[in-house]
Parts: structure tokens; sequence; C-alpha cells
């Protein structure tokens, strides 16, 4: 039986027979996501003293400027997974296309591919606000021993065994899910240990935060007009309180605690949504769910949707189960 401040290994360990692959590799890939997380949180907590906040000089594959700790975070994560001949392979946002791992060893028995956004929400980074990591892992479709190929990576979200973020914040958080559950767990810095903080983490059905960036409204589909109104108006339990960080798994994870809905919905200056699919929607759409809540792209059950390329955008909706419902009865209506 878990209990709180139970260390995350010892959870591991305790609860890997639950899962109905038990060689002990998943187990070992979130380990070594653990060893990353404390690595760049190490770095992000030391930003404004040393040269790592500001552009890197770069942009990414959906033109979006880098900053030095995406870079930072991205090669961490990269390295950690490599070096423990863990993974078959890895998409990254912050990566052209996806890398192949052991693939001129035939012998190699690595089953999981790993897709992550390193560092969700960098371009808060310069004003010391919360930032985080997304992770989603899925088993190979391809033969094992075989380079990985695109296919193993365009899989449905159903079709996760794990996902889970990081929350770089006032404390550092762990919170994943392989199927059971959501389970959080806070850094203790002084050990350098994960504890179980958060056992079986819940949305509440019903909440009282809308999260979504106003400043769009403008270019957002009727619908969301719509609903934005709804949750503006003073009937019964509303009007709702508007809070948006503008980092993904910040909004997401104060949402899950507090009960709340996140929006980033398509526009018309961005026509597919802005958020991907891959790296950032069935991650927390696969949490979600396991918390008790929902995630959509206003019509389709987000892992639903069959991905099409690496870097897909889609609109996503996400958060207590009865607020997403309302939203997409608007977005049905409008």
């Amino acid at each position: 039986m878990s209990q709180k401040n139970q260390t995350l290994g010892e959870f591991i360990i305790e609860n890997q027979s639950a899962f109905k692959y038990t060689s002990g590799e998943l187990s070992r890939l979130i380990n070594s996501i653990r060893l990353a997380a404390k690595v760049v949180n190490h770095e992000v907590n030391k930003a404004g003293l040393v040269d790592i906040i500001g552009a890197a000089g770069d942009t990414n594959i959906q033109g979006e400027d880098q900053q030095k700790l995406d870079v930072y975070a991205n090669n961490k994560f990269i390295q950690t997974m490599t070096k423990r001949n863990i993974v078959c392979g890895i998409a990254s946002e912050e990566e052209d296309d996806f890398i192949s791992i052991n693939s001129q060893d035939e012998n190699h028995q690595n089953k999981y591919v790993v897709l992550i956004d390193p560092l969700d929400g960098s371009s808060n980074i310069d004003v010391n606000v919360s930032v985080g990591t997304i992770f989603s892992i899925y088993r190979r479709i391809t033969p094992v021993g075989t380079p990985v190929t695109i296919d193993d990576f365009l899989q449905k979200g159903h079709q996760q065994v794990a996902a889970g973020y990081i929350i770089y914040g006032t404390s550092t958080m762990l919170v994943y899910t392989t199927g059971s559950g959501v389970n959080g767990f806070t850094l203790n810095p002084a050990i350098g240990s994960f504890y179980l903080s958060h056992p079986d983490m819940q949305f509440p059905v019903d909440g009282k935060i809308y999260s979504v960036n106003e400043g769009n409204y403008i270019h957002f589909p009727q619908g969301i007009k719509n609903y934005i109104k709804y949750c503006q108006q003073e009937e019964g339990d509303r009007p709702y309180t508007s809070r948006y960080i503008g980092s993904l798994v910040s909004d997401f994870h104060r949402n899950m605690i507090k009960g709340g809905i996140y929006m980033y919905p398509k526009s018309s200056t961005n026509s597919n949504g802005k958020l991907r699919l891959l790296y950032e929607c069935n991650p927390m759409a696969f949490l979600a769910e396991q918390a008790s809540g929902k995630a959509s792209d206003g019509f389709t059950r987000i892992m639903d949707i069959q991905p099409t390329e690496l870097h897909q955008r889609v609109p996503f909706i996400c958060g207590s189960k009865n607020m997403v419902e309302k939203a997409e009865e608007f977005m049905r209506n409008a």
C-alpha cells in the first residue's frame, strides 16, 4: 500500500507488478527521467546566477526561438536516457527528427520510445515563472532489435504506457501515470530524493478556474468565445476566475488540484492550434483521464486522434470533466 513520504524509487518497486509489462525496463526509464529532472532542476534554480538565461540564438523545427535552458534540458534528457541503454528511440520538441538509439546493435532489446518537451513554458524563464518538462512513453510497434521508424512515434495517445511531467516551481514535483492513477512526488533538495506527496491525484468534477490567453480572444472560434462569456456571467457559481500562466505544466497542475479548465483552441492565426499533439497534448490527456478529468480538441477525444506527423499541432481543451463537456457543448452549438 503506497503511503505518503515513500520515495519514488520505493513506489516504483512496490507498484511494478501492477504494470502489465514487468520486465523492469519501464521502471529504469522512469528512474532515468527522475535523474535528468534533478540535474535540470539544479540549473533552473540557479538561472539568475549563471549565463543560462536568454535566447540561445537558434530556432527549433517550429520556428520558435530556443532559450539556453531549452537546449540544456534537451541535451540532458537525451544524454541520460541514451547512456543508460534504456530506450530505442527519442523524439523531442527541440529536434527536427526522431533519434534512433543503438540502431547499429543487432542485439539491443529496448522496447520503449520516449517523446519529450524538455522545457515547457521556456518563454517564462527570464522572469522566474514556473516551467516544466513533459514526457510520453510508448512501446515500440516495429520488431525489437531493429532500428525504430516514424511509425513507432505516430501512435494514438491511448496506446501510451506512461506519461508525466516535472514542474520546477516553489517546489519541484514529478507527476506521472502508468495507467493506474496519477501520483505526485516532491523533491527534497536537501537529500536529493523525490517523496510521494500527492497520492492518487484527481481533478474535481467541477471547478471555478478557466485558463486561456484572452489576449487572443478576437481570433478564437465562436464556440470558445461563447464559452468564455459563459465563464464570465454572474449566475450560480459563476463568474469563474481567470488564471493563465502561459506554461501548460503550471496551468494543468493548478487546475488538477483546484479544479478548472485549460484551453488553447485553434484561431485565425493558428488554424491547427499551437500545442503539439505528441509532446504536450497526448501526455497531458493521459494524465487528465487517469485523474478523472477529460481532454478534447473541442469535438474529439485527444487520445483518439491519429498522429500524421512528428510535430503535429492540435487544439486542446483539458481539465475538470464537467467544464470540458460544457465547452464541447458550446463548440457543437456555435
